[in-house]
């Protein structure tokens, strides 16, 4: 939610922070619906220097300083990393400002939390999927992501959402909103629970797969969207991947899973006309190509293997949430109008469905691509 600041209570905020040289304005920056977000403009030296300064969303994140702390251990890794491999540092990974007491977060007297970033200039973020280069360079950023953390100790991070890819447990969370159906709305939904009963085998699947072991804890992002990759102008390659709330402890498969029920889908996740909804297998190509470009080499035989599954469960997983929500009365997911939640979940089953009939060429689009790297 929005809160309203006074010019003097922002100057004081903006002025907590070490911000490059002299402040000279900030403004309301970008469309972001959890944080609120501005640009800090400054000079050094008479060259104008850009930072990103964001309130951070308490109701979203609960315990944002330890968010703050993942970001903080990730970013310094990843500096380290991308230095020694003869990178730009400034560039390819996020650089948080402290504060003027060295903190990495500002507390106003309001009690809300606050975070300051370096800008990075001359790259874009894009909301669709325009071309097939484009989507191979998100999967090859999420990979290389995938790949310079493939050392970092998992185990330290906060889990700043817990179960927040525990499939069993959504599944559990819909058949209790089914049982209660405190809205009356079971009635509507036969066909669609049906769907997600007759898959109920499929959800613990990676659960158990990371109980024996087979499937390892590592880093991951959790919000592997198209508009958290930073894509340089000039060379249109993916340079920095961006948004680091929901970095935690995960398994690989759900970051390449998400990006693939997100950006390979031929529809809108919200469309009506479930007939216009499937996997376009050139998108997932082109993904999983670079993906495993990206993590050269760092990810188990296993999760390769899983990658498919990964697309399809967490296809799932986002169908059972919308469900759920369509019948507690859309309390979690915005809508738009009192079927929204339920034209969504269609949408998941729709291509839940296609990647099954396409399943044998998914498999055979990872293995040419594992083998090629």
């Amino acid at each position: 939610m929005m809160i309203t600041y006074t010019q003097e209570e922002l100057s004081s905020i903006v002025h907590a922070f070490a911000f490059p040289g002299t402040i000279t304005d900030w403004t309301p920056h970008g469309n972001g619906h959890i944080n609120d977000t501005f640009l800090v403009r400054s000079t050094e030296n008479g060259v104008l220097r850009k930072s990103i300064l964001q309130r951070m969303n308490r109701t979203v994140f609960h315990n944002p300083t330890e968010l703050m702390q993942n970001i903080a251990q990730v970013t310094s890794f990843l500096r380290k990393k991308i230095t020694a491999a003869g990178g730009d540092p400034f560039r390819e990974t996020l650089n948080l400002i402290p504060t003027t007491d060295d903190a990495w977060f500002f507390v106003d007297e309001r009690g809300e939390f606050w975070r300051a970033f370096l800008f990075i200039s001359d790259a874009s973020c894009y909301d669709a999927v325009t071309d097939p280069k484009l989507f191979y360079e998100t999967g090859n950023a999420f990979g290389r992501f995938q790949q310079m953390l493939s050392d970092f100790p998992s185990a330290s991070l906060f889990e700043t959402i817990p179960d927040f890819h525990n499939t069993p447990l959504r599944y559990q969370a819909l058949l209790q909103a089914a049982q209660a159906d405190p809205k009356g709305r079971l009635k509507n939904v036969s066909d669609e629970m049906a769907f997600f009963l007759d898959h109920a085998d499929d959800y613990g699947v990676a659960e158990r797969m990371k109980a024996s072991g087979e499937l390892p804890l590592r880093v991951t992002h959790n919000d592997t969207k198209l508009n958290n990759i930073m894509i340089d102008d000039k060379t249109g390659e993916g340079i920095c991947v961006i948004d680091l709330d929901t970095i935690m402890p995960g398994l690989s498969i759900f970051d390449f899973g998400d990006s693939i029920r997100f950006g390979a889908n031929t529809a809108a996740e919200d469309e009506q006309d479930v007939s216009k909804v499937s996997l376009s297998l050139p998108l997932f190509e082109s993904y999983t190509k670079g993906f495993l470009a990206g993590c050269a080499g760092s990810l188990t035989r296993a999760e390769v293997e899983m990658l498919p599954m990964g697309a399809k469960l967490m296809t799932l997983e986002c169908g059972i949430r919308f469900l759920a929500d369509y019948l507690m009365g859309d309390t979690y997911f915005k809508t738009a109008y009192p079927e929204h939640n339920l034209v969504r979940a269609r949408t998941q089953i729709a291509l839940v469905a296609d990647m099954e009939e396409k399943w044998g060429e998914m498999e055979n689009i990872v293995a040419r691509a594992s083998f090629s790297h």
